[in-house]
Protein backbone atom coordinates (compact mmCIF):
# COMPACT_ATOMS: atom_id res chain seq x y z
CA UNK A 1 0.00 0.00 0.00
CA UNK A 2 2.81 2.40 0.82
CA UNK A 3 4.85 1.98 -2.06
CA UNK A 4 1.51 2.38 -4.31
CA UNK A 5 1.10 5.70 -2.65
CA UNK A 6 5.02 6.59 -2.91
CA UNK A 7 4.84 5.78 -6.74
CA UNK A 8 2.03 8.53 -6.88
CA UNK A 9 4.41 10.95 -6.60
CA UNK A 10 2.49 12.91 -3.71
CA UNK A 11 4.31 13.34 -0.54
CA UNK A 12 3.61 10.10 2.17
CA UNK A 13 4.12 9.97 5.93
CA UNK A 14 4.14 6.44 6.89
CA UNK A 15 3.77 5.96 10.61
CA UNK A 16 4.53 2.82 11.69
CA UNK A 17 5.58 1.27 15.29
CA UNK A 18 7.04 -1.88 14.01
CA UNK A 19 10.77 -2.53 14.12
CA UNK A 20 10.53 -4.56 11.21
CA UNK A 21 7.94 -3.03 9.25
CA UNK A 22 10.09 0.32 10.37
CA UNK A 23 12.79 -1.17 8.51
CA UNK A 24 11.30 -2.23 5.55
CA UNK A 25 9.69 1.46 5.08
CA UNK A 26 12.98 3.11 5.57
CA UNK A 27 14.46 1.10 2.61
CA UNK A 28 11.63 2.11 0.62
CA UNK A 29 12.04 6.33 1.61
CA UNK A 30 15.75 5.79 -0.01
CA UNK A 31 13.78 4.66 -3.63
CA UNK A 32 11.13 7.17 -3.21
CA UNK A 33 12.18 10.32 -1.46
CA UNK A 34 8.89 11.89 -1.34
CA UNK A 35 8.10 8.69 1.36
CA UNK A 36 8.98 10.34 5.17
CA UNK A 37 8.85 7.26 7.93
CA UNK A 38 7.72 8.45 11.08
CA UNK A 39 8.49 6.00 13.67
CA UNK A 40 5.67 5.69 16.37
CA UNK A 41 2.17 4.78 17.61
CA UNK A 42 -0.42 6.51 15.39
CA UNK A 43 -2.31 7.26 18.70
CA UNK A 44 0.02 9.57 19.52
CA UNK A 45 1.15 10.95 16.53
CA UNK A 46 0.17 14.71 15.99
CA UNK A 47 -1.89 14.92 12.54
CA UNK A 48 -2.40 18.22 12.07
CA UNK A 49 1.67 18.39 12.59
CA UNK A 50 2.52 16.52 10.08
CA UNK A 51 -0.09 18.29 7.47
CA UNK A 52 1.36 21.55 7.85
CA UNK A 53 -1.56 23.12 6.88
CA UNK A 54 -2.28 21.02 4.27
CA UNK A 55 -5.27 18.86 3.87
CA UNK A 56 -5.04 15.02 4.30
CA UNK A 57 -5.79 11.70 3.11
CA UNK A 58 -5.52 8.48 5.65
CA UNK A 59 -4.90 4.83 4.17
CA UNK A 60 -3.76 2.29 6.17
CA UNK A 61 -4.15 -1.49 7.21
CA UNK A 62 -5.37 -1.16 11.04
CA UNK A 63 -4.74 -3.52 13.64
CA UNK A 64 -7.96 -5.15 14.49
CA UNK A 65 -7.74 -4.87 18.06
CA UNK A 66 -7.91 -0.86 18.45
CA UNK A 67 -9.52 -0.09 15.32
CA UNK A 68 -12.31 2.08 17.57
CA UNK A 69 -9.44 4.17 19.20
CA UNK A 70 -7.65 4.93 15.71
CA UNK A 71 -10.74 6.46 14.63
CA UNK A 72 -11.84 8.48 17.38
CA UNK A 73 -8.04 9.33 17.33
CA UNK A 74 -8.80 10.85 13.34
CA UNK A 75 -11.83 11.83 14.13
CA UNK A 76 -10.35 14.47 16.29
CA UNK A 77 -8.30 16.09 13.50
CA UNK A 78 -11.73 15.73 11.50
CA UNK A 79 -11.07 19.42 10.21
CA UNK A 80 -7.81 18.45 8.23
CA UNK A 81 -8.86 15.17 6.35
CA UNK A 82 -10.33 14.86 3.30
CA UNK A 83 -10.93 10.99 3.45
CA UNK A 84 -9.88 7.45 5.04
CA UNK A 85 -9.65 4.81 3.16
CA UNK A 86 -8.79 1.57 5.63
CA UNK A 87 -8.55 -2.15 5.77
CA UNK A 88 -10.48 -3.11 9.29
CA UNK A 89 -12.54 -6.53 10.31
CA UNK A 90 -15.32 -7.00 8.03
CA UNK A 91 -17.21 -6.88 11.11
CA UNK A 92 -16.83 -3.73 12.16
CA UNK A 93 -17.17 -2.26 8.63
CA UNK A 94 -20.51 -3.63 8.78
CA UNK A 95 -21.30 -1.63 11.76
CA UNK A 96 -19.57 1.95 10.76
CA UNK A 97 -22.13 1.95 7.63
CA UNK A 98 -24.72 0.58 9.88
CA UNK A 99 -28.31 2.17 9.27
CA UNK A 100 -30.78 2.56 12.17
CA UNK A 101 -33.19 0.05 13.15
CA UNK A 102 -30.26 -2.98 11.60
CA UNK A 103 -28.68 -5.21 14.36
CA UNK A 104 -25.43 -3.68 13.53
CA UNK A 105 -26.20 0.08 14.14
CA UNK A 106 -24.36 1.22 17.42
CA UNK A 107 -22.48 3.55 19.63
CA UNK A 108 -19.66 3.20 16.90
CA UNK A 109 -22.18 3.75 13.79
CA UNK A 110 -22.91 6.81 15.24
CA UNK A 111 -19.82 8.56 16.14
CA UNK A 112 -18.91 7.24 12.64
CA UNK A 113 -21.77 9.07 10.76
CA UNK A 114 -21.47 12.02 13.10
CA UNK A 115 -17.62 12.78 11.53
CA UNK A 116 -18.17 10.55 7.97
CA UNK A 117 -20.30 9.75 5.13
CA UNK A 118 -18.66 5.52 5.28
CA UNK A 119 -19.23 3.03 2.59
CA UNK A 120 -18.25 -0.26 2.75
CA UNK A 121 -16.28 -0.69 -0.47
CA UNK A 122 -15.47 -4.86 -0.64
CA UNK A 123 -15.20 -7.68 1.65
CA UNK A 124 -11.88 -9.10 0.95
CA UNK A 125 -11.21 -12.94 1.59
CA UNK A 126 -8.61 -13.99 4.44
CA UNK A 127 -6.28 -15.61 1.53
CA UNK A 128 -5.14 -12.15 0.49
CA UNK A 129 -3.26 -12.09 3.73
CA UNK A 130 -0.28 -13.96 5.16
CA UNK A 131 -0.54 -15.90 7.63
CA UNK A 132 -5.07 -15.77 6.71
CA UNK A 133 -6.76 -13.94 9.76
CA UNK A 134 -9.32 -15.53 12.04
CA UNK A 135 -11.71 -13.17 10.65
CA UNK A 136 -13.23 -11.57 7.34
CA UNK A 137 -11.69 -8.12 6.59
CA UNK A 138 -13.24 -5.55 4.59
CA UNK A 139 -12.24 -2.25 2.92
CA UNK A 140 -14.03 1.27 3.95
CA UNK A 141 -14.00 4.62 2.71
CA UNK A 142 -14.50 7.66 5.26
CA UNK A 143 -15.68 10.58 3.34
CA UNK A 144 -15.28 13.75 5.24
CA UNK A 145 -17.37 15.79 6.30
CA UNK A 146 -20.17 13.67 8.04
CA UNK A 147 -23.26 15.15 10.00
CA UNK A 148 -21.26 17.12 12.15
CA UNK A 149 -21.32 19.52 9.35
CA UNK A 150 -25.25 19.81 8.61
CA UNK A 151 -25.99 19.56 12.58
CA UNK A 152 -23.19 22.11 14.40
CA UNK A 153 -23.89 20.10 17.65
CA UNK A 154 -22.99 22.92 20.53
CA UNK A 155 -20.66 20.30 22.31
CA UNK A 156 -19.38 17.21 20.27
CA UNK A 157 -18.05 15.57 23.44
CA UNK A 158 -21.55 15.85 25.92
CA UNK A 159 -23.55 14.30 22.66
CA UNK A 160 -21.33 11.33 22.08
CA UNK A 161 -20.87 10.83 25.74
CA UNK A 162 -24.67 11.00 25.62
CA UNK A 163 -25.10 8.57 22.59
CA UNK A 164 -22.55 6.06 24.70
CA UNK A 165 -25.77 6.40 27.71
CA UNK A 166 -28.46 5.66 25.41
CA UNK A 167 -26.91 2.68 23.81
CA UNK A 168 -24.81 1.33 27.63
CA UNK A 169 -28.11 -1.11 27.53
CA UNK A 170 -28.75 -1.91 23.80
CA UNK A 171 -32.06 -4.37 24.41
CA UNK A 172 -33.59 -1.66 27.06
CA UNK A 173 -35.60 1.94 25.60
CA UNK A 174 -34.20 5.01 26.31
CA UNK A 175 -35.90 5.58 29.13
CA UNK A 176 -34.38 3.26 31.43
CA UNK A 177 -30.91 3.94 29.93
CA UNK A 178 -30.83 7.48 30.58
CA UNK A 179 -32.50 7.41 33.87
CA UNK A 180 -28.91 8.45 35.39
CA UNK A 181 -29.30 11.80 33.50
CA UNK A 182 -32.97 12.59 33.75
CA UNK A 183 -36.43 11.20 35.38
CA UNK A 184 -38.41 8.84 33.08
CA UNK A 185 -41.08 11.67 33.04
CA UNK A 186 -38.56 14.33 31.40
CA UNK A 187 -37.43 12.19 29.13
CA UNK A 188 -40.74 10.44 27.80
CA UNK A 189 -41.79 14.32 27.41
CA UNK A 190 -38.75 15.31 25.57
CA UNK A 191 -39.20 12.43 23.63
CA UNK A 192 -42.42 12.94 22.50
CA UNK A 193 -41.86 16.13 21.71
CA UNK A 194 -39.29 14.85 19.25
CA UNK A 195 -42.43 12.68 17.60
CA UNK A 196 -40.18 9.71 18.94
CA UNK A 197 -41.94 6.84 20.66
CA UNK A 198 -41.47 6.71 24.61
CA UNK A 199 -40.52 3.37 24.51
CA UNK A 200 -37.71 3.63 21.48
CA UNK A 201 -34.92 2.07 21.63
CA UNK A 202 -31.17 3.85 20.85
CA UNK A 203 -30.95 1.68 17.88
CA UNK A 204 -33.96 3.07 16.77
CA UNK A 205 -32.81 6.73 16.28
CA UNK A 206 -30.59 8.53 12.85
CA UNK A 207 -27.60 10.78 13.85
CA UNK A 208 -29.78 14.22 13.35
CA UNK A 209 -32.30 12.26 16.28
CA UNK A 210 -29.92 11.53 19.20
CA UNK A 211 -28.42 15.56 17.87
CA UNK A 212 -31.63 17.02 18.45
CA UNK A 213 -32.97 14.84 21.53
CA UNK A 214 -29.53 15.47 23.75
CA UNK A 215 -30.32 19.45 22.30
CA UNK A 216 -33.73 19.28 23.86
CA UNK A 217 -32.69 17.33 26.60
CA UNK A 218 -30.31 19.44 27.69
CA UNK A 219 -32.65 22.15 27.80
CA UNK A 220 -35.09 20.90 30.00
CA UNK A 221 -32.24 19.97 32.97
Amino acid sequence: MTEHLASSGAAVYAIELDAMLLARLHRLAKKFPNVTVVAGDILETDLAALAGGRRILLYGNLPYYITSPILHHFFTFADRIDEIHIVIQEEVALRLAAQPQTKQFGYLSVVTQLYTRPEFVLRIPRSAFSPPPEVGSALVTLRLPGERAKLAPRDEAALLDFVKLCFSQKRKTLVNNLRSLATPETVRGVLAAQDLRTDARAEQLSVAQFAALHAALTDAL
